[in-house]
């Protein structure tokens, strides 16, 4: 880092601080506000080296993979850690997929840790997560949306997401589907049914095809 980055660091860090200050000797709408304009500018302060962002994400997917290890509040714990890392990659690379992605996973953990209603804060988190993973790379987070709409009975939102999973290649196969718990409520109604129908017929067109293939005989070649 040169020296006019470090000195606009240091500028932007005291800036900063002076913010926190007068957030803190603030109320309501006001101090929260001020708040905000200090973690931006503390953010930009710590921009501008990729392995901060590759290290919190990755911090954040190890405590989250422990979580799962464990129960009661030990796992609360190490969820809400793997949150805080995720949220705070973010903060620092919003075009981080695996951070927005990984930290809806991790809402949804906590969520079903407090056993708290589908509407929840916790689920609506991770639905902010997983749309801002759309943002980043459409379609890669469609089917964890579907699974929040699912868990909602939602059934509109529910398919739109599962077609757009669909067309943009990140659908699971149709046994995970089936046998996902999060689809339990709509796996019943018709266009649920239809949904899978067509996944299955495609699946046995390709099945068809490629036997097809491998059947026809192979002409020898001149030599």
């Amino acid at each position: 880092m040169s020296l006019l980055e470090t000195f606009t660091k240091k500028k932007k860090l005291s800036a900063a601080i002076n913010q926190t200050a007068k957030a803190r000797s603030s109320e309501g709408t006001a101090a929260d506000h001020l708040y905000k304009g200090a973690y931006h500018d503390y953010a930009e302060v710590l921009v501008g080296d990729p392995l901060r962002s590759d290290t919190l994400y990755n911090w954040g997917f190890a405590l989250l993979h422990q979580a799962k290890t464990k129960t009661g509040d030990e796992a609360i714990k190490l969820t809400q850690e793997a949150i805080a890392k995720f949220s705070f990659c973010l903060l620092l690379n919003p075009s981080y997929l695996g951070a927005a992605i990984d930290g809806g996973v991790a809402y949804m953990d906590l969520a079903r840790l407090k056993a708290v209603d589908f509407n929840d804060e916790l689920y609506e988190a991770a639905r902010i997560n997983f749309e801002q993973g759309n943002a980043i790379q459409a379609g890669t987070a469609s089917y964890n949306l579907a699974c929040i709409y699912g868990l909602r009975d939602e059934g509109e939102a529910c398919l739109a997401a599962l077609q757009e999973s669909k067309s943009k290649g990140s659908l699971p196969d149709v046994d995970s589907i089936v046998n996902d718990p999060d689809l339990d409520k709509v796996k019943d109604q018709p266009w649920f049914v239809a949904f899978l129908a067509a996944l299955n017929e495609k699946s046995e067109t390709i099945v068809a095809e490629n036997t097809q293939l491998v059947s026809e005989p192979v002409e020898p070649k001149e030599l």
